[in-house]
């Protein structure tokens, strides 16, 4: 099927006039619709490859509907002269480019349109429509479809339905009823687009409405049957005519071949440096072609080369007209890549050194802002920049691309920047595609363009003697950082219809990865309050601790030693005390690792000394004197960061701090949880999923013993341990219920007869037996772990509820350990990865329902399936009734979630 393009000019000119800066060449002449319409005709005829095109414009004078309504349009000004000077080079310059240009007098553009569309669909073609005029809508059917490139919309005959409500066949009519106030053709009195769309879903049509006027009642009513005498002209000038007798037909809109010299000469005049510069460009890559074919002697070769093209495809912005100039193509662009080059990896305090741009491949351009070495070129004014910058980067209907753009959305919220309009992140679209490979851009590069990238490391060296990214020439810096730009474009290209091809990973990532990631930077900008005096205090304590285990582990081992030290354990447990040893390490010594260790302790008191040193010691290093180090100078909290591209499961990872780690089990590792304080007048609200993964398993399993005990709230591990003993659940005592917890948990972990004896502390046949006892009452549950082994070993990946692939590479590996590693991990996976999905589900519920009602309320921590909140005293209630009804149904599952929320002054008094 062949393809016909067409451009509504007109509505282009117009919409560029009015969101461009005033831009104006040497003579101070306007340019500024210029530069929008051609950046928008180039990225059409690249995003679309049309057999044929054409751009169409308004001809001068009136049109027949003037005839036929003298008040038609006859509301709006005469063109502005500013954009009446323009005209004429636009069309030079639209000529020049190869693109058919049509002005038909006596009808309008979209006339012409709608005539060439129907020759289009008559002759069993594809037109796409580029335009921003909703008036088009009518035309749209299975052949036809409408762009618009300032807006990204795409309307087809679903969007259409989505977006008015109406589908393309009662555009007309619902036109007719709500009027077209920008043409001044009025509709019905009172009758908006929601009482047009209830009217027309009603009755089907505007003509069926007619026939039943006399029955709406009101208001309405009466102005419906007021209008009816108006609707045969209103008919005429809002239908777009599709019989226009055109001195062309559909076939002749051939575009044709650039005329580069006319084309040089007109952007000289308009002073449009980058297009030449761009033209320039094409030049020497036909040069180049011809003389790689041939055609053209060397010699040749070097007189057509231009000395004004930049060596590389990359440009370092220095000056304020090459700065204007590209401020109109991040305007008019469809898509653009963005990066950040800053003074720090922690994005709460980086600063920006410059910032990197990409529209179109392989094109790209480096905006140096803080460059300070010896001899640096004079730079563009930050405070200048970001300030002209601002509109465009705080548009949310201007879509930008960028790799983990997360972290620059900090960068220029640092700055007082809010980066909207995050529409693609090559970052997620990989942890979507292929959640069990690297991520970075590096290796992206590598493995889906075949580029080698310039590393960090290349530009700013390593160890002692690397140098601040504002110390890079600024040459190096712009091959770099606009290479970040150009590549990240690139990715964007090749990953993201990968995601569009698959409906359930496109929902992954456009439901759930993409817009977590405004909910994690929310997070992490609010931060959460520490009392850092009692974390110090604990932290004295910890330590006076440590000193009297030291002296008790000396009195065990009869002689002083380094308890930090593997060796000297080593030499005391095996040498000195002749303790039984367990395992060894590659080097061929007794290993003291934590599971030897625990092993050790169950008979001797050394190791289990050992491992309460170790322990303490952990909590003392890593939170009781690191947190008060890491409370951010500028807000008095802790930033942690969550990483959404690490685990494969789909689990977020927390880092500097992890506040995921934070053990739980000890009375030591509680307290640190009381240093997580509210401030005045508010407290902390904790929402916990109760056993999620055990109801997950449930759900997915489908087994009936398991689904009747959470539906009647049954306590599961009771439940479990009554039925693998075989006694009534009245007669369950603690340990036989601990038994069945651990059962529970250790099998959608993939537990082996083994791990669990070990687990138990019971001999493996016990182990068996207790297995054996668990699946025969629970049969949907062993049903689900062998079709999941089949269908892990059969596709290499297995999948949440909602479709997000966790991969298994070793499910086929010849060695045993590891496949029998991926089997254990293809069980559990889909729960856990299913659970993922469900808490980030729920971090969107409850922000979007906390941002919709104005609430002061804001979430401060998500830990692996709670939500932590800080809450106004007057807000707790509210808040506290609310978080299960959110939490509860963001994914419905065929058992209850159970949400258990609790609320303190501190974290530890809240869960």
């Amino acid at each position: 099927m062949k393809t016909l393009l067409l451009v509504d000019g007109s509505s282009y000119l117009y919409r560029a006039f009015h969101a461009l800066p005033d831009l104006r060449n040497r003579n101070n002449e306007p340019t500024g619709a210029i530069h929008g319409v051609l950046n928008m005709l180039r990225r059409l005829h690249k995003d679309f490859q049309a057999d044929y095109s054409a751009c169409v414009f308004d001809a001068k004078g009136k049109t027949f509907r003037d005839a036929l309504y003298p008040d038609y349009k006859a509301h709006r000004p005469s063109m502005p002269s500013d954009l009446a000077c323009q005209i004429e080079p636009l069309h030079a310059c639209i000529r020049a480019m190869g693109w058919p240009m049509l002005i038909i007098d006596g009808v309008e553009a979209d006339d012409v349109i709608g005539t060439l569309a129907k020759q289009a669909v008559d002759a069993d073609m594809r037109c796409i429509i580029s335009t921003g005029d909703k008036d088009i809508a009518q035309l749209v059917n299975p052949h036809v479809t409408l762009v618009n490139t300032m807006t990204n919309d795409v309307l087809d005959e679903a969007n259409v339905l989505a977006k008015f409500g109406v589908p393309p066949a009662l555009m007309l009519d619902y036109l007719m009823l709500v009027g077209d106030a920008s043409d001044n053709v009025p509709g019905v009195d009172k009758v908006g687009p929601k009482t047009a769309v209830k009217l027309l879903t009603q009755y089907g049509s505007l003509q069926n409405i007619i026939v039943h006027a006399h029955e709406i009642k009101g208001a309405i009513g009466d102005n419906m049957r007021k209008a009816l005498a108006w609707f045969d002209t209103s008919r005429q000038l809002i239908t777009i005519k599709c019989d226009v007798d055109l001195p062309i037909k559909v076939t002749d809109l051939i575009s044709q071949p650039q005329d580069i010299e006319q084309l040089i000469r007109l952007y000289e005049q308009l002073d449009m440096k980058a297009s030449l510069r761009e033209l320039r460009q094409q030049m020497d890559e036909r040069q180049s072609e011809l003389f790689a074919a041939g055609k053209i002697s060397g010699i040749e070769l070097q007189v057509g080369h231009s000395p004004a093209v930049h060596a590389g495809i990359y440009q370092a912005i220095l000056t304020e007209a090459e700065w204007s100039e590209w401020l109109l193509r991040l305007e008019a662009a469809s898509l653009v890549s963005i990066d950040c080059e800053t003074t720090s990896l922690n994005p709460m305090q980086a600063k920006l050194v410059g910032i990197s741009f990409c529209i179109d491949s392989p094109h790209a351009v480096y905006v140096p802002l803080a460059h300070h070495y010896a001899g640096a070129p004079q730079q563009l004014s930050m405070d200048s920049v970001l300030s002209t910058l601002k509109p465009w980067l705080e548009n949310a209907a201007k879509p930008k691309v960028g790799q983990n753009l997360k972290y620059d959305k900090h960068v220029l919220a640092n700055h007082g920047l809010e980066l909207n309009g995050i529409a693609h992140d090559t970052l997620l679209q990989s942890y979507v595609l292929e959640s069990h490979r690297p991520h970075n851009m590096d290796n992206l590069a590598m493995r889906h363009l075949d580029i080698k990238t310039i590393s960090y490391d290349e530009v700013t060296g390593k160890g002692a003697s690397r140098i601040g990214f504002d110390q890079v020439a600024i040459d190096i810096a712009t091959e770099y950082a606009a290479e970040d730009a150009d590549i990240t474009l690139r990715l964007h290209q090749v990953l993201y219809p990968g995601i569009q091809q698959e409906e359930r990973l496109n929902y992954i990532y456009r439901e759930i990865e993409m817009p977590v990631l405004d909910v994690l930077y929310e997070i992490e900008r609010n931060g959460v309050l520490l009392d850092a005096q009692l974390l110090q205090r604990q932290s004295h304590e910890l330590g006076k601790r440590l000193c009297d285990l030291e002296q008790q582990a000396h009195l065990l081992a009869g002689q002083p030693f380094n308890l930090n030290s593997p060796k000297q354990i080593q030499e005391v447990l095996f040498d000195r005390l002749k303790l039984p040893v367990i395992k060894k390490t590659p080097t061929g010594v007794p290993s003291t690792d934590e599971d030897v260790l625990q092993r050790l302790a169950l008979d001797y008191p050394l190791p289990k000394l050992l491992l309460d040193y170790r322990s303490l010691a952990k909590l003392k290093s890593t939170y009781t004197d690191k947190l008060p180090l890491m409370i951010d100078p500028n807000t008095g909290r802790v930033h942690t960061n969550y990483a959404q591209a690490v685990a494969v499961t789909g689990r977020l990872a927390s880092s500097e701090p992890n506040l995921q780690n934070i053990p739980i089990r000890t009375s030591e590792g509680r307290r640190i949880r009381e240093a997580f304080i509210a401030p005045p007048g508010h407290r902390i609200v904790s929402a916990d999923y109760s056993q999620i993964e055990l109801r997950i398993m449930a759900h997915i399993s489908q087994d009936d013993g398991l689904l009747k005990a959470f539906a009647a709230g049954e306590d599961i591990h009771r439940t479990t341990a009554a039925e693998i003993f075989g006694i009534p659940l009245g007669q369950v005592d603690p340990e036989q219920r601990r038994y069945a917890k651990v059962i529970n948990f250790g099998l959608i972990y993939g537990m082996s007869e083994f791990g669990l004896a070990a687990q138990l502390g019971i001999e493996r046949s016990a182990a068996r037996a207790y297995m054996e006892r668990y699946f025969a009452r629970y049969p949907g549950v062993e049903r689900y772990m062998q079709q999941t082994r089949e269908k892990a070993k059969r596709l290499g990946y297995v999948e949440t509820v909602l479709g997000r692939r966790l991969w298994l590479p070793e499910i086929n590996s010849p060695n045993g350990n590891r496949q029998q590693g991926a089997e254990r991990a293809a069980i559990n996976a889909p729960m856990q990865g299913t659970a993922a999905d469900i808490i980030k589900l729920a971090m969107i519920a409850v922000r979007d329902w906390l941002h919709n009602e104005k609430l002061r309320s804001k979430l401060i921590m998500q830990v692996h399936d709670e939500l932590v909140l800080e809450v106004p005293d007057d807000e707790v209630a509210l808040i506290k009734d609310a978080l299960p009804q959110y939490m509860g149904h963001v994914l419905p599952l065929d058992v209850p979630l159970l949400i258990e929320v609790g609320s303190g002054d501190n974290w530890d008094q809240a869960h």
